[in-house]
């Protein structure tokens, strides 16, 4: 399902928090994707960085811990029965 917005935009409404958030996880991840893979494509073409697999390594926990913070928010917020209210 795309995520997408039908409507007056209300940033009150928790349901256009909802979208923000995994929006921004999104846009996270793509960073992530494409800056790091940039970063190992240039090591593997000049002289080693021996510190990036640190680098990535810390910016994978912090795009992880972004996740759980998002599902958790996402999990709280839904009603008994399963589905977001």
């Amino acid at each position: 399902m795309p995520l997408r917005w039908i409507g007056e935009p209300d940033p009150a409404d928790p349901r256009y928090q909802d979208l923000e958030r995994r929006v921004n996880l999104a846009l996270h991840g793509a960073l992530y994707a494409a800056l790091n893979s940039g970063l190992w494509f240039i090591q593997l073409l000049r002289h080693p960085w021996p510190r990036l697999g640190w680098f990535s390594l810390v910016w994978l926990l912090a795009l992880l811990v972004h996740l759980v913070v998002v599902a958790q928010r996402r999990i709280r917020r839904c009603a008994p029965d399963g589905k977001p209210g």
